[in-house]
């Protein structure tokens, strides 16, 4: 299977001719063309750096049946009634265009106490990649390659790092890094690939750059 990394937090799995798109938001400018070409598209939650709503909308336009798995507050916002369109919640698992996935968690991570939280859901695919949206979240169970956020209004690179041991994956891959600087996103890998720190190795991936995982 193979991971290509977009803007932030969009990235694509592909295998066997296939193609699983997670979290296309409005950051990702190739967004229209990976929605043409993703067999099924998974969306933590409604922030529109993971949810570009508009093209998602435009996307379905044209490819009615698209299968798209989200939480509540994402599907309530697309068409309704539609078979191919799935709320998901912790618990949740499925199988769609030859990828297995399972759902974790129930909350985006505390930005400051006086703004709501908003649902945010994980997703293990094949039991190996775990995507988990807007939080340090873990799954409790084992991971292969952990797509580890790394800036953002909520982020803490002190906090991603006891992520990083917590989840303690083969390897990780930095995401959700868009508001970093190009130094500071090498800072950020040196940092959470250190082998006293982590002990696991990282990937930072420029713009649809593509690891084997």
């Amino acid at each position: 299977m193979e991971l290509t990394k977009y803007a932030h937090a969009t990235v694509t799995l592909t295998k066997d001719g296939h193609e699983l798109l997670i979290d296309p938001g409005t950051f990702t400018t190739n967004t229209e063309e990976l929605l043409a070409g993703a067999d099924a598209v998974l969306i933590t939650h409604e922030h529109g750096d993971h949810f570009d709503r508009d093209k998602i909308l435009a996307a379905l336009e044209t490819r009615p049946d698209l299968p798209i798995y989200a939480p509540a507050s994402v599907t309530a916002q697309l068409p309704a009634d539609r078979a191919n369109i799935h709320t998901v919640s912790a618990g949740f698992s499925d199988t769609v265009a030859g990828f297995g996935f399972e759902v974790f968690g129930e909350d985006h991570a505390l930005i400051h106490q006086t703004i709501p939280l908003v649902a945010n859901v994980g997703y293990l695919v094949d039991g190996k990649v775990f995507h988990p949206g807007d939080a340090y979240l873990e799954p409790g169970v084992p991971v292969d390659t952990l797509l580890v956020p790394t800036s953002g209004p909520w982020g803490k690179l002190g906090e991603a790092i006891d992520y990083v041991r917590a989840v303690a994956p083969r390897q990780s891959v930095q995401i959700h890094d868009l508001l970093l600087s190009e130094p500071g996103r090498q800072m950020s890998g040196r940092m959470l690939g250190d082998e006293n720190l982590t002990g696991t190795p990282i990937s930072t991936l420029a713009d649809g750059e593509t690891l084997e995982v």
